[in-house]
């Protein structure tokens, strides 16, 4: 049984990561595509271009996702130290 609560555990802790890392990557990929497609048409190969937009979009989510992001880990957390001695006495 203990391999089943260790799997369990893995499998919402890799989920969580997934979530909260879910809307900073796709607006990074979305800037940088958008920015991709500018300097194709313009032919302007400049690499260091998409830094600042991709920087500015990512603070962007940070301030309006974060509250989110962090009570997720929170509640996580809150989850996993309640049922602390459970977990223990179960493995």
């Amino acid at each position: 049984m203990s391999e089943n609560i260790i799997i369990e555990i893995a499998r919402q802790a890799l989920f969580l990561v997934i979530k909260v890392a879910a809307p900073i990557l796709l607006i990074s990929l979305v800037v940088g595509l958008i920015i991709s497609i500018l300097q194709t048409v313009t032919s302007i190969q400049e690499q260091t271009l998409t830094f600042v937009p991709k920087l500015i979009s990512i603070l962007l989510v940070l301030m309006l996702f974060g509250n989110w992001m962090l009570n997720s880990v929170k509640e996580f957390m809150v989850e996993l130290f309640t049922n602390f001695s459970y977990l223990i006495n179960a493995i």
